[in-house]
């Protein structure tokens, strides 16, 4: 597979086109992410890291059943997965209320919800990604029906039920992701 020209960047992969035009190179960087951009850095592995954790999970959602974007892992860093229309929604699914949850709405850190929260946000850097409801999604053109948002909730919280077993198993928290 011959890797050509990036077609975008963004916080923790870059994507490239391919000689096959239904197939990308997602491309696992190693800068930090979780800091100012003023103080992100480089973690040397961080990318290869990323790319072994996402290959492990896309490969537990497949095989219960889940379809994902991922053709290969081809090397420590890079994945071959299949070209798709992005929607530009950042799905978030919460079980533990943390972080920005608390803030906003005053829940106690650390509460266990009653059952897993699916939350969207519009997928905007320069708006640094705001939270929005259905009816912003529908008059925003971002899916085409309520119908849309309902599957996309449903599929959140399947891939939930299985990463939080998953976890579960081996002792760790899925608290969000």
């Amino acid at each position: 597979m011959q890797k050509k020209e990036l077609i975008y960047e963004g916080k923790g992969k870059k994507m490239y086109a391919t000689d096959d035009a239904n197939l990308l190179i997602a491309e696992f960087k190693d800068d930090l992410t979780a800091f100012d951009a003023q103080k992100r850095g480089n973690e040397s592995g961080k990318g290869a890291l990323n790319n072994k954790i996402s290959t492990q999970l896309f490969k537990i959602l497949r095989e219960k059943g889940i379809s994902t974007h991922l053709v290969d892992t081809i090397s420590d860093t890079e994945q071959l997965v299949k070209k798709c229309e992005i929607i530009p929604l950042e799905v978030v699914v919460r079980n533990i209320a943390t972080g920005s949850l608390t803030k906003r709405l005053a829940i106690k850190e650390g509460t266990i919800l009653p059952f897993p929260l699916v939350e969207f946000y519009f997928k905007n850097d320069d708006l640094h990604d705001p939270l929005i409801t259905d009816e912003h999604c529908l008059i925003m053109g971002l899916v085409k029906s309520e119908k849309d948002l309902q599957t996309l909730r449903h599929i959140a919280r399947e891939i939930n039920s299985i990463l939080f077993k998953f976890f579960e198993d081996r002792k760790l928290k899925l608290v969000d992701f």
